[in-house]
């Protein structure tokens, strides 16, 4: 009789069994290289199931030197392309080729590699796999009552996170620090509960990291040279909620069953943002809708009846086109980070989808903000029209989302109308923020916010936005004071009077047009005392000899067309450029972490000219 196992039943040990009982006496075993190599792998990854493999092959060769049976490794090893494409059933065909090849019975406990090699014509013996009964973990022995996450690392005092939603404290929970030896039991014993449980699967697998999902816990364990020693990081959530728990609960539920919706859910860290999520969920299912997950990992805690999806072939874009053939009424998205996420979020809610998206967000406005420049700024309010900020475990503001064609607040002059994004807040139905294209960039308006001087949000950025025109046609200093929602007075140096008003006026009244902003043009000395001191603009001209920083030292590149200054860390901000201490220009940081200034203009000529005379370009936080 020729037999050829694979990998399943040799890790079983299933094949000198049949051997000790009589069933394989005398048979030739071909064990392919195939099955050789996968116990290599899973041996050498510290799993379990691959020592108990080779410790199958070495009782299969005890068997053989005593003449009861004939072994012979035969066929090839996977190479590295089969080897990536091992869970599409490359390996498995590899090893059914040499059963087929030796004309042998074909013995297995997978049942697809079963029906698969019948449907092939070979002979199969499918053996039930072995029901392995998982008992608890020991590092489940760290946690109580108390405990979100527990950390251990060799060479460190074991330590958690414990106490309530928002007010979590990290401690030691041990005195003594833990040895690489009992990390590496710690995570035998994880990997071989992924794989023998049904409770537990391997979520991610990456050379340095796996993330596996086990029970109630997401256990995440870093390895050299990823990370600077073996790590474990296991996470169980605390408290799983209602939506009654909540405040504004009754508002909620209304929104969300009035139709379907486009909603973020934000908070810091730790806030409670994906057990609000979970809430909804169960919410949403009991109320008779159709909901899904979308994780990575998956570790929402929702019944049984909520399907819960990760990445399809590494891509969330892929699970959504899958979803949307399932038709959901409502996705959680669990968590929206990157900008394929919010696109993949923004898509589905365009195609119907009512979705729920779980934002990391220090305030409540910042999560609408990620949105701009990922979605179309008009689209905004049909993706989101609800965000919701969890701050200590609750819900501590609700804002609704909505469009209108209107003047934004601050400006006056009727031709100033245009689409605005108005976010409210839902307690007081009163206007929070306006989000709008003012000058060609998108400004997030908070109203009614007044700083110490009096100025409003919307006269700042007024402010930057004269100052940035005039700058572009002046070449020396240049400071900006509002007097009144629509209009202002600017001060440039007496040689760029004429230069900045143009031939009969012409320069200046393409400003004014494109700012929709009266503008009176006047020379520094006429200053009136509060500006000289420091007022107005916020300080056109200053130097470093002044109260400002010092700044950060950039290298601007020139190109052909423009001169890019690189500013990585800096997307999204509002920064001062300077040379030699000097002011240049005020400029909003690109999201690719850059500013351009195009070549030809005053600013890029004023640049050019302090690089050639060795000038430093620094930058400051405007």
């Amino acid at each position: 009789m020729n037999v050829v196992p694979d990998t399943s039943v040799v890790v079983d040990g299933r094949v000198s069994d049949k051997v000790e009982d009589g069933e394989f006496a005398d048979a030739v075993v071909y064990v392919p290289e195939a099955v050789v190599s996968e116990l290599e792998a899973q041996a050498n990854s510290g799993r379990e199931i691959g020592w108990r493999g080779l410790e199958e092959l070495q009782r299969l060769a005890d068997l053989a030197d005593e003449g009861r049976i004939e072994v012979n490794y035969v066929g090839r090893r996977p190479n590295d392309d089969e080897i990536r494409r091992a869970s599409a059933g490359e390996i498995d065909a590899i090893i059914r080729d040499v059963a087929g090849e030796y004309d042998a019975t074909f013995v297995t406990s997978d049942i697809v590699q079963s029906e698969v090699a019948k449907a092939k014509g070979l002979d199969v013996q499918y053996l039930e796999p072995h029901d392995d009964e998982v008992g608890d973990l020991e590092i489940e022995h760290y946690f109580d009552e108390g405990t979100m996450s527990v950390h251990l690392k060799a060479g460190v005092r074991p330590m958690a996170k414990r106490g309530s939603v928002g007010e979590v404290r990290y401690e030691a929970i041990g005195d003594e620090e833990l040895d690489d030896e009992v990390l590496r039991e710690y995570v035998g014993e994880i990997r071989n509960a992924a794989d023998a449980s049904d409770e537990g699967f391997t979520e991610l697998s990456e050379p340095g990291m796996t993330i596996v999902q086990f029970r109630n816990y997401r256990i995440a364990i870093a390895e050299p040279p990823f990370s600077d020693g073996l790590e474990i990081t296991a996470v169980r959530p605390m408290v799983k909620t209602d939506i009654e728990d909540y405040n504004h609960a009754d508002e909620l539920k209304e929104r969300l069953l009035d139709q379907q919706r486009g909603v973020l859910v934000a908070g810091a860290p730790g806030a409670g943002k994906s057990t609000l999520g979970q809430a909804v969920a169960e919410f949403l299912s009991g109320s008779g809708y159709s909901v899904k997950t979308m994780e990575k990992p998956r570790d929402l805690q929702v019944g049984d009846e909520i399907t819960q999806y990760t990445e399809l072939d590494g891509q969330m874009e892929k699970t959504a086109d899958a979803l949307l053939m399932v038709r959901p009424d409502y996705t959680i998205y669990d968590e929206v980070r990157k900008t394929r996420d919010f696109r993949t979020f923004a898509d589905m809610r365009l195609a119907g989808v009512g979705m729920v998206g779980v934002v990391h967000a220090t305030r409540a406005i910042d999560a609408l903000q990620r949105l701009v420049g990922r979605v179309e700024l008009g689209m905004i309010p049909q993706v989101v029209d609800t965000v919701a900020y969890v701050k200590a475990g609750d819900i501590e503001t609700v804002y609704d989302v909505s469009t209108e064609v209107k003047v934004p607040h601050g400006l006056m002059e009727e031709d100033l109308a245009r689409p605005v994004i108005v976010v409210s807040d839902f307690d007081t139905g009163k206007p929070a923020f306006e989000i709008y294209t003012f000058n060609r960039q998108v400004v997030t308006v908070p109203l009614g916010d007044e700083d110490e001087e009096g100025d409003t949000g919307v006269n700042r950025i007024a402010k930057q936005e004269i100052e940035r025109e005039v700058r572009s046609v002046a070449r020396g200093h240049v400071q900006v004071e509002l007097q009144g929602s629509n209009r202002a007075v600017v001060y440039v140096e007496d040689d760029d009077i004429s230069y900045v008003i143009g031939k009969g006026g012409g320069r200046i009244d393409q400003i004014e047009d494109r700012l929709g902003i009266s503008i009176d043009v006047r020379t520094l000395d006429e200053r009136p005392d509060h500006l000289k001191q420091g007022g107005g603009s916020g300080g056109s001209g200053r130097s470093a000899g002044g109260n400002e920083q010092a700044g950060e030292p950039v290298t601007p590149e020139i190109t052909g067309r423009h001169i890019i200054v690189p500013l990585d860390g800096y997307a999204g901000e509002t920064v001062e450029v300077r040379a030699g201490g000097e002011y240049l220009f005020t400029a909003t940081v690109s999201r690719s972490g850059e500013v351009q200034v195009s070549r030809g203009s005053a600013i890029a000529e004023e640049m050019e000219q302090a690089i050639d005379r060795k000038k430093p370009i620094t930058v400051v936080r405007s």
